[in-house]
């Protein structure tokens, strides 16, 4: 019988992934190292290994997810409604990303969180594009540029962050997050209307 070839990558992909699920589920605090590494068929001690420890598996995976999603959407201060309707689906295919954040934001509050530095500059990439976008008249100038990214944003992503008070406010059906989304579309034209 053959041995078993050992694949460093693809065991750090399976960690990767089984790590995306528990601190979606469970948070920083609550997340288990044990169920990672069982859920990812990995040696616990891989797992500290590749990754260091808790709370640093948790910062490269938000990290990567933050990086998965300003790759696949950028900013687009010349289309407003189309990057909204565009991070909206974004958010429903992968409302960990938000969960993670939410995750977050219990375990840091207001602190330093790890890798501060890194999103400030991910951030500042997407506040200058909106501040491009003003300074070529596209879209107001009323609102400074990081505070209107941190509103569309909230606009966005609220309703897959928080799906019972979607639910409970303005009804689960098919046209109820079609409506909802029009609403979101108009929210944003308003913000950046020149």
């Amino acid at each position: 019988m053959a041995a078993k070839v050992r694949d460093p990558e693809a065991t750090k992909a399976r960690i990767f992934e089984a790590a995306i699920g528990e601190f979606a589920r469970y948070g920083i605090a609550g997340a288990r190292i044990d169920r990672i590494a069982a859920e990812a068929k990995a040696n616990k001690q891989l797992i500290y290994a590749y990754f260091g420890n808790k709370a640093e598996l948790f910062a490269r995976v938000l990290e990567k997810r933050m990086l998965d999603l300003a790759i696949a959407l950028p900013v687009d201060g010349d289309d407003i409604e189309g990057w909204m309707d565009r991070l909206m689906d974004y958010h429903a295919a992968h409302p960990e990303l938000l969960r993670l954040l939410f995750w977050e934001g219990i375990e840091y509050d207001t602190a330093e969180l790890p890798d501060e530095s890194e999103r400030r500059q991910h951030y500042a990439r997407k506040v200058a594009t909106l501040a491009d976008a003003q300074a070529r008249g596209v879209i107001s100038a009323d609102i400074p540029p990081n505070d209107l990214l941190f509103m569309l944003v909230a606009l966005a992503g609220w309703s897959t962050a928080v799906p019972q008070m979607r639910r409970i406010l303005v009804g689960g059906e098919d046209t109820d997050s079609e409506r909802v989304r029009a609403s979101v579309r108009a929210a944003a034209r308003r913000l950046t209307a020149r």
